[in-house]
């Protein structure tokens, strides 16, 4: 199953700008003399109405002031959890982003009649700066168990190879970058330059500089019967790979991005995804300024069994 209907949400508390994490997230600018908070809770509340008007099952928990945790709105990089009733935790590259990883939250789930039959705890190697970012950094073709990294500080490919191992995905390694000022410098989570549906993905191919390398992905994905929706590096950089596939109760698919990234795309583009499922979108500018993630980054998707 490709996809769920329920996604966690952390209602941010006192969000804002990380410095720890910018030292290799260059989507991030800071917004001085700017409410970040009032603002990015506002485009949270009503991200989060959108969905539930859909038929969504949103959980949502409120961070905490203490410890202070300025990017506890995007929970799946530090979690994920699975329909065997797994829940898996991760090492993360920012100190002041593990203590994001909460006891409490995964208890609140339990409540919500969710089953969690064993907490799998991945965070040690993070104490050896060794990282894998949950699934900001993997991206899960469920139904085909393939896993798609792009190597970078925060997906370390021996940890990333391993997981696949125990969890039975195949692994499809590469390399992708943008461009900063002169450089091409390695794109932090994989999670937003590409995201895998039920029948499409939509990548940016060229932001994979090894041709080998791309062919492989491309050649994966055609394998796999899904079809590849092409979008740029520009467009890359406004959050348009930065997308997840959700359903309702009823089983209607929907495919969930911010305002920046759905204006973004071409008609073409926008035609090609609505053959298979309704866009969802909504304004998440201070996120994406500030915390350098967006509409993905901000949904962990849950896929345990109800009890």
């Amino acid at each position: 199953m490709q996809t769920t209907d329920t996604v966690l949400m952390i209602e941010p508390i006192a969000f804002g700008f990380n410095a720890e994490t910018a030292k290799n997230n260059y989507f991030q600018v800071e917004q001085k003399g700017f409410d970040t908070q009032f603002k990015a809770l506002s485009e949270f509340k009503a991200f989060v109405e959108k969905l539930r008007s859909k038929g969504i099952n949103v959980i949502t928990i409120k961070d905490t002031l203490d410890p202070h945790t300025p990017d506890s709105i995007f929970p799946n990089n530090w979690v994920s959890f699975h329909k065997d009733g797994k829940v898996v935790l991760y090492p993360m590259f920012a100190s002041n982003r593990r203590v994001e990883r909460r006891d409490d939250i995964i208890e609140t789930i339990k409540e919500q009649g969710y089953e969690v039959a064993e907490i799998d705890d991945w965070s040690f190697p993070e104490t050896q700066g060794h990282y894998l970012e949950g699934t900001g950094s993997m991206i899960f073709d469920h139904d085909n168990k393939i896993a798609y990294g792009s190597v970078s500080l925060r997906l370390d490919e021996k940890l990333f190879r391993e997981f696949c191992e125990k969890y039975g995905f195949t692994p499809v390694v590469f390399h992708s970058f943008q461009t900063v000022g002169e450089e091409r410098l390695p794109i932090y989570h994989t999670n937003v330059m590409m995201c895998v549906a039920d029948k499409f993905v939509v990548i940016c191919l060229d932001c994979i500089d090894d041709e080998l390398e791309r062919s492989k992905v491309a050649e994966t994905i055609k394998n796999s019967g899904k079809e590849i929706i092409e979008i740029s590096e520009e467009q890359m950089q406004q959050f348009a790979g930065n997308m997840l596939q959700v359903n309702n109760k009823e089983g209607q698919k929907f495919l969930v991005m911010s305002e920046t990234a759905y204006k973004s795309l071409r008609q073409d583009q926008i035609d090609a995804i609505e053959k298979y499922c309704e866009i969802i979108y909504s304004d998440l500018n201070t996120i994406e300024v500030n915390g350098g993630g967006s509409a993905r980054c901000m949904l962990a998707e849950v896929f345990l069994p109800k009890k």
